[in-house]
Parts: structure tokens; C-alpha cells; sequence
């Protein structure tokens, strides 16, 4: 098995990667693919590796690159780079020439055939098509499917929370995981379930759903269909279910971590990667002046599961809230005069998660529902995500979505007291902060 690293195309797809950092992160991929590979068992023995400028930059494919382009058209080209090749409004000639230069490759390694996702469909069709105008022989072309990301759309090297990296830390594929769409019943776009279909039951044979014996204790599937079945019925919960993908998941990524635990590897991924001078942005908890700021809030989406009235306390409910963890949490809400039993039934709410928990009339309150205050009737109404949310899902306010949330909001600090006082509700009932 040949494996191209395709620098020259990375350069050529709108300049995705620098020229200066091509070298190091060819050497990087390698090592990486490498050490990928080996922890699930692959011998490299019978693997080369192949870097693109190696022999893209001759002068018989040079020739052959210009024998291409005079037979090709412009809409030939455009359209076989179209899920692959960065879309914009004035695309450089560069990415006209990427098709191209994949379809020679196949000649030039002298190859069978060509593997890839099936987003390369087109420009194997391409293949297909040009390479026996210049005399040279069509490949088989084989596919795979495209795992979706965990944000419930395609997996994208620019959103960060929708893949988990190689080289993600324990702390990192937990966070990752935890804010990953998995809507309850749900089996549409769910990154989570399709990376159990495509990466855990083809590497294992089966799958185990970790779980307290008090929720029926662990259970192994050995056909993903029995597993998405369950899931779609409810019998298997989101939390669980991240749960057990996080612990399949980092037993694949600990060798990986362990092989880049040196100082020459560390180097590498430096090389290849060099942190950019910071920009200028809300990442921190704190603003230089020491005042907070809202991304230090863990405020999620949470579904109310049941809803009881305080044994000792008139105007409390008693609320388990499922908040995409493994168990829901109990909540206490002064919302007896405000929002009658059943309308807090099943219904999604917005929970502030970090608080410090507080026993209130002897019932420990692990978060706080978020209401709104109206000068009309009723005076206090639970805050209502927009459609299409799931438990667990994270709430932010617009310019502070990179900052990691407080573990636990440290009451002296008076964190929420001094954000609470810039929340507002719009003239169209919308929440705001600042506004």
C-alpha cells in the first residue's frame, strides 16, 4: 500500500497549508499515520510512503500536467473539485489544476487503485474519464463512507469541536464528547453513533454500553443495527453512550500520546504546527481589568424529566433534569407561583451547571434553571432553547464561545451576581447579555 502525502495539493487548495511548513508536516503526517496505525494493530512493513513533490515537480509530469489541462475544461475541473477543493466566490486557477494533478498521481505511483472518502467521488469520475486521453489506464477507484462530525454536521478541520484529534488529550475527547449532538432517539447525523458504525464495530466485533448496574448495569452489542435500535427507542441513553465511546476511544489514542511523549516528536508537532502569536480574543476567564466574563458560565440545555413539589417547602419543586450527563441532576426552583407543574414536564430549560451545590430545605440543588422576569403575568418564566436542541448542548453568548466554563463558580467570587446584572430579555422576548 502506497501513502501519498500531497503536499503540493495542500499548498494548491487555496494555500491551506504555507509552502515553509510543507517539509515539517509531511514529516509529521508520517509519524502520526504511523503510530495511528500501529495502535490498532497494523503492520507498517508493507507500507510506503510518498511524498508529492517527490515527483510532482519533475519534468515529465510537469508535461503531462500541461498535456491535461489542454483537454480539460474549465466546468470539467471546477466541477470534480467541488467537495473537495475549497469553495469560494474567485477561486484561484489552483484549485482547477488539483483534479488534475490527483488523477495523474494514480499513473505516476503506478498503482491499481485509488482509496478515499466518497466526498473524492468526483474527481475519481474525472479519472476515469481523462487519464485514457493522454494513454494511461483507468484505476479501480474505492470509497468510504464520510463519518459525520460531532456537532451533528460535516467533520471539518475548521470547526474544532466537531472531530477529535489524534493527539487530543483525556480532558480534551471528554469535553468534545460531552458537547457532541446526540439527541435522544435520534440516529440522523449523530457523529457519535456513526463513529461506533464505522471505527468501533469494525476494529472489535462489538460494542459496550458502560452503565450503573441501577440503569441496567453494562451491555454488549454485537451488531451495531441491535445498538442504534436500542438508541432510537430510548433503551440506551446519549450520556451513557458518549460515556462509552470516551473510554473505547482513548484506549485508541493512548499509545498514540505515549509515542509523541518526546522531545523530538514535541519538536515535530511544534515544527509542523507553530502556535500563532494570540489573538486577540475572549479565551481567558478574565478580562485583563480582573472583571468576569460569561464564558466562565457552564450553562446548558437540560430536559425535565420529572417534577415534584418540595416535602418542606410550599413554593420549591424537586426537578431531575437530564443534562446530557450520565445521571440527570436534582435541581431545586422557587417556581411554584410561577409555572404550573405540568407545563415544567418534559419540557427543555436552560440550567447554569457549575454553581457550587446547595442543600435548600434539605434537598441538595445540583444547578440552577434560568428564568426571565416580565413585568406582566405570570412574573418569572423559565428560559425556552430554540428548536432543535438536546440535552446537554451548550449555551453561549456571542464573542465568548472559545472560553472553557469554571469548574466550580467559588461563591465569594460572586461570578453569576456581577454577570447576572447585564442579562436582558429583548422586546421579542429573546435572552441578551449587554444588549
Amino acid at each position: 500500500v502506497t501513502i501519498l502525502f500531497a503536499d503540493l495539493h495542500a499548498y494548491l487548495d487555496n494555500m491551506k497549508a504555507p509552502w515553509e511548513l510543507l517539509k515539517w508536516r509531511t514529516r509529521y503526517y508520517e509519524n502520526v499515520i504511523k503510530a495511528m496505525l500501529e495502535s490498532i494493530g497494523v503492520p507498517l512493513e508493507k507500507l510506503k510512503f510518498v511524498q508529492g513533490t517527490d515527483y510532482q515537480l519533475s519534468k515529465e509530469y510537469t508535461l503531462d500536467v500541461y498535456r491535461l489541462s489542454s483537454v480539460v475544461t474549465q466546468h470539467d475541473a471546477k466541477k470534480a473539485g467541488a467537495e473537495v477543493v475549497k469553495q469560494v466566490e474567485h477561486p484561484l486557477l489552483s484549485g482547477l489544476l488539483y483534479p488534475g494533478l490527483q488523477a495523474l498521481d494514480e499513473e505516476y505511483l503506478k498503482v491499481d487503485a485509488q482509496f478515499g472518502g466518497v466526498d473524492q467521488r468526483k474527481i475519481f469520475t474525472f479519472a476515469e474519464k481523462y487519464l485514457p486521453s493522454l494513454g494511461y489506464a483507468k484505476r479501480i477507484h474505492l470509497m468510504n463512507p464520510m463519518v459525520p462530525g460531532l456537532t451533528g454536521s460535516k467533520m471539518s478541520s475548521s470547526e474544532e469541536d466537531s472531530k477529535i484529534d489524534l493527539l487530543d488529550s483525556k480532558e480534551n475527547v471528554k469535553k468534545k464528547l460531552r458537547k457532541a449532538f446526540c439527541e435522544p432517539g435520534n440516529v440522523e447525523n449523530n457523529g457519535v453513533l456513526s463513529f461506533i458504525k464505522h471505527v468501533l464495530f469494525p476494529l472489535k466485533s462489538e460494542f459496550v454500553v458502560l452503565r450503573e448496574e441501577k440503569w441496567g448495569g453494562n451491555k454488549t452489542y454485537t451488531a451495531y443495527e441491535t445498538l442504534e435500535k436500542d438508541f432510537a427507542e430510548q433503551i440506551v441513553h446519549p450520556g451513557d453512550l458518549k460515556n462509552s465511546v470516551e473510554v473505547s476511544l482513548n484506549k485508541l489514542l493512548d499509545p498514540i500520546r505515549e509515542k509523541f511523549n518526546t522531545p523530538e516528536l514535541k519538536k515535530l508537532t511544534h515544527m509542523a504546527y507553530p502556535k500563532d502569536k494570540p489573538v486577540e480574543k475572549h479565551t481567558k476567564n478574565c478580562e485583563p481589568d480582573g472583571e468576569v466574563i460569561p464564558s466562565q458560565l457552564d450553562i446548558r440545555v437540560g430536559k425535565v424529566i420529572s417534577v415534584e413539589k418540595h416535602p418542606d417547602a410550599d413554593s420549591l419543586y424537586v426537578e431531575k433534569i437530564d443534562v446530557g450527563e450520565p445521571e440527570p441532576r436534582t435541581v431545586v426552583s422557587g417556581l411554584v407561583h410561577f409555572v404550573p407543574k405540568e407545563q415544567l414536564q418534559d419540557r427543555l430549560v436552560v440550567l447554569l451547571c457549575n454553581m457550587k451545590p446547595k442543600a435548600m430545605r434539605g434537598v441538595e440543588s445540583q444547578g440552577m434553571v434560568l428564568c426571565a422576569s416580565s413585568t406582566g403575568e405570570p412574573r418569572q418564566v423559565a428560559l425556552a432553547p430554540p428548536a432543535g436542541c438536546c440535552p446537554g448542548d451548550r449555551v453561549y453568548v456571542e464573542g465568548y464561545e472559545d472560553g472553557d466554563p469554571d469548574d466550580e463558580l467559588k461563591p465569594k467570587k460572586k461570578v453569576f451576581e456581577k454577570l447576572q446584572v447585564n442579562f436582558r430579555v429583548s422586546e421579542d422576548c429573546f435572552a441578551q447579555w449587554k444588549q
